[in-house]
């Protein structure tokens, strides 16, 4: 295990701990409403969400880095702390549910409730879970592709960090890439990998499959397009297995959710000034800079 996995996010929260002398914020007497984006390739409408926690929708801290990478990092601990770095295209398939971490006790209830917190109440996923559907019916693990959680998780952490009306929640990532890439969403800021060196708390983005080939010229798009974001958990590492890197966790890789390692140059960047990803994985996209009103908790600590 990479110590230095652990090491980055806890100098984070000691360099931040500054943070814990300013004033307390007043929390909102009234719950935030939030974008229903879903299908849309925009930020959408707002609305209030009941499903969002209270200390959340009503920020009772200021939407900060600082949380984001906790939760993230929470949440991987939940599931084993798994990492892969390996192409996920080489991965074989798993032919039996027992050995899918999303479809085991504990985790397939915590899955449903990625659906349940980071999407709208009016939409069927909301009652998804790691192996049944809306209707409480067991779902085949070859169909687990029609169930994919990877945004919800997205949508989740974003959503009990105390984003609001700041992130595009939506089951498909390519929602939120093109409604940063429009400059609808006001929490997010799309950046060509290769002139932004990302930052804890940020999002970077890869099309997936047939849209591999979408690259930061080509958005926003006019479609949804299958996709895949992780959220920067440590910046500037150097170890195995790529010596200068980052660390992201995202959802729904190998079934859970899960640590990657990303191959950076000695400025951190993703890709090189012509768009070319270091990564042989996979070909970045994108890099949303998430627009926070603080990178800690005031009083972290206390």
């Amino acid at each position: 295990m990479d110590n230095l996995v652990f090491r980055k996010p806890a100098a984070l929260f000691l360099a931040l701990g500054v943070a814990a002398c300013a004033p307390h914020p007043q929390a909102s007497p009234t719950p935030a409403q939030t974008p229903t984006a879903q299908y849309r390739n925009s930020a959408g409408p707002v609305a209030w969400d009941p499903h969002v926690p209270d200390f959340a929708t009503r920020n009772f801290v200021p939407f900060n880095r600082q949380d984001v990478v906790a939760i993230a990092m929470r949440e991987w601990r939940l599931f084993g702390m798994p990492m892969d770095d390996d192409d996920p295209e080489l991965r074989p398939e798993p032919t039996i549910g027992s050995v899918k971490p999303e479809r085991a006790p504990g985790l397939w209830q915590r899955v449903g409730e990625y659906w349940w917190i980071g999407q709208d109440p009016q939409e069927t996923e909301v009652s998804w879970s790691g192996k049944y559907d809306a209707n409480g019916s067991l779902f085949n693990l070859i169909h687990d592709g029609h169930f994919a959680w990877s945004a919800a998780f997205i949508s989740y952490v974003m959503r009990v960090a105390g984003a609001n009306d700041r992130f595009p929640y939506s089951p498909n990532h390519s929602t939120y890439i093109n409604a940063a890439a429009s400059g609808e969403s006001t929490g997010l800021r799309a950046h060509d990998p290769g002139a932004y060196v990302p930052k804890q708390g940020d999002l970077i983005c890869t099309g997936r499959g047939g849209s591999k080939s979408v690259r930061f010229s080509s958005l926003p798009t006019r479609y949804g397009f299958p996709a895949h974001c992780g959220i920067v958990v440590a910046t500037g590492q150097n170890g195995q297995p790529f010596g200068k890197q980052l660390s992201i966790i995202g959802g729904n890789i190998d079934d859970a959710v899960t640590l990657t390692h990303v191959p950076t140059d000695a400025n951190g960047a993703v890709a090189s000034q012509d768009g070319r990803s270091y990564d042989s994985r996979y070909p970045w996209c994108a890099v949303l800079e998430v627009v926070y009103d603080a990178d800690a908790e005031p009083d972290a600590g206390q």
